[in-house]
């Protein structure tokens, strides 16, 4: 199973509003989009980085999870008085699970909620 994103695929990606990261099968980060590199910046290149050597062992326990059974993990942050949504999620090609997504966004301070259950 060839688990790099051809290049084309991923340029929506670069440039949005929020940070995207990919990593394979085996944790290796193999893409960041213009968001997640400034958000990590402070790291240096960590493309070609593992996961698992930058996560604690209750994180690496999702990872894991989220690899073998192929949920999600989704939450929130607050940091430096910004709150964030992480949403983290398997990526598959042929429908193997081939590594995972995490999206970052900025939440506003005041966020409308619609309820489309509501006529």
């Amino acid at each position: 199973m060839k688990n790099q994103i051809p290049d084309s695929l991923l340029q929506w990606a670069e440039d949005v509003d929020y940070a995207v990261t990919i990593c394979d099968a085996d944790c290796k980060i193999i893409f960041m989009n213009r968001r997640s590199r400034e958000t990590f910046a402070r790291h240096g290149d960590i493309i070609g980085k593992n996961l698992i050597d930058c996560h604690s062992s209750a994180s690496v326990e999702k990872i894991k999870k989220m690899l073998s059974d192929g949920s999600s993990n989704v939450y929130t942050i607050s940091k430096g008085g910004v709150r964030k949504l992480i949403y983290q999620s398997p990526w598959r090609i042929d429908g193997k699970i081939a590594g995972l997504v995490e999206t970052s966004m900025i939440l506003p301070p005041e966020m409308p909620h619609y309820d489309r259950d509501i006529q």
